[in-house]
């Protein structure tokens, strides 16, 4: 027999507002999907700027770009995915490589590196290159060659380090391109480990920005190498070129690289309280040009932008309701940290938004993603991150599922 449809809507409604006055006094700001919801995190909002955004310095250069290290966010840039060539910037990947391989347990930083007579025959004093001044034909430390390599930039150790790593520098460069996959740099293509001109060793602004992040979030003590003002080796003294290292305390990297062919070129780092910035300026006309535009950069990046998390991992964003499960809701948050960076003043207009399935049937595994969360400014989506459940709902014995599929009938349309 069918039901009459007002017997059905009066039964359910006397059923519902039951159900509903339970829910609220348990849990009174369950967010509904779909809807905004309340501004998250716990940060102070900073005061209110009305002014917009000036636009960023003007650099001299073919390509260049700023990007917020914690989100990866690009705050300004031009020709950022043009490619060119990256000279000994180049070295970054080289660090990269040889840190990953470390972790791996496949090299440690004690090995005896030896400084072939190939490595110093193309990198060496006698090249019109950077070069470290290890003995030919003898071994060193490795991380001290790393070192020479980094903070000297040497041409010698690179190969040489190349070779200890992989057997040859052209299998070492294969190794550079598949990390360079991993991090998710799309337009490079590396022939060699020092950034000497090559044909099809190529980058960008944006691939190199990433590399500078994926290095600094994955082996800080690698990257820490990049601080270092001075490093010796046997008796030559050579001074880092990151000038900015000596006029910005904030700045603790990264790498400079110059060629006839590439001109001027750095990456930097900084960091000022608990926001980090990046910059890469490719192709500039002189040693103090790229790093008076960088400097720039850098300044202007930290006066205007400001870095939020709004959610960390295992933090409940909203809570869903279940059919045919052991528990009859689920709890939902975010994999991976949610950050954002916006302009000063405008965090309180942040309006993040919930898009979730309207029917949830168990099983449910943890983890399993479901649905979005996405974060709004000024009607643009500025950060979106898939919604996953933080714990697996077990599916329910015979008789609870048999009674949720008959509410699931009842209360559809």
């Amino acid at each position: 027999m069918k039901i009459p449809a007002v017997v059905k809507a009066t039964v359910l409604t006397a059923i519902t507002t039951v159900a509903v006055s339970l829910a609220f006094a348990q849990a009174p700001d369950a967010p509904q999907p779909g809807q905004a919801q309340p501004t998250p995190g716990a940060a102070q909002a900073p005061a209110s700027d009305a002014l917009p955004v000036p636009p960023a310095p003007e650099v001299a250069g073919t390509a260049w770009i700023l990007m917020d290290a914690a989100s990866g966010n690009v705050l300004a840039g031009h020709n950022i995915d043009q490619q060119v060539e990256p000279a000994s910037i180049t070295k970054v990947m080289t660090s990269y490589v040889i840190a990953a391989e470390m972790a791996g347990g496949k090299v440690k930083e004690d090995d005896p590196v030896m400084m072939t007579e190939n490595a110093w025959r193309k990198g060496g004093a006698a090249t019109d290159g950077s070069y470290s001044g290890f003995e030919v034909n003898k071994t060193a430390p490795l991380m001290e060659m790393e070192k020479g390599m980094v903070v000297q930039s040497g041409n010698d150790a690179a190969i040489a380090l190349a070779e200890h790593v992989a057997g040859t520098e052209a299998a070492f460069a294969t190794l550079m391109n598949q990390y360079a996959q991993r991090i998710g740099m799309k337009n490079s293509h590396f022939v060699n480990a020092t950034g000497l001109p090559d044909e099809g060793h190529v980058t960008t602004a944006h691939d190199l920005a990433l590399l500078g992040r994926a290095l600094i979030h994955d082996f800080p003590t690698a990257y820490s190498y990049n601080s270092i003002k001075e490093y010796t080796v046997g008796t030559i003294s050579q001074s880092n070129r990151n000038l900015l290292l000596w006029r910005d305390n904030s700045v603790d990297g990264i790498k400079t690289g110059h060629t006839s062919a590439a001109g001027y070129c750095l990456m930097a780092s900084a960091k000022r309280g608990e926001q980090r910035l990046i910059s890469v300026v490719m192709g500039s006309t002189s040693e103090a040009k790229r790093a008076s535009d960088s400097q720039a950069l850098l300044n202007w990046g930290f006066r205007f932008y400001e870095t939020h998390k709004l959610y960390e991992p295992g933090q409940a964003i909203a809570t869903q309701k279940t059919w045919k499960g052991q528990a009859d809701e689920v709890r939902l948050g975010v994999a991976e940290p949610l950050l954002v960076t916006v302009p000063r003043g405008r965090y309180e207009q942040l309006k993040p938004m919930m898009d979730v399935p309207r029917t949830l049937v168990a099983p449910i595994a943890g983890g399993q993603a479901i649905g979005t969360v996405k974060v709004m400014l000024d009607d643009e989506v500025i950060a979106q991150r898939p919604l996953v459940a933080i714990e697996g709902v077990e599916q329910a014995g015979f008789f609870k599922r048999l009674w949720d599929e008959f509410w699931m009938w009842w209360e559809s349309e």
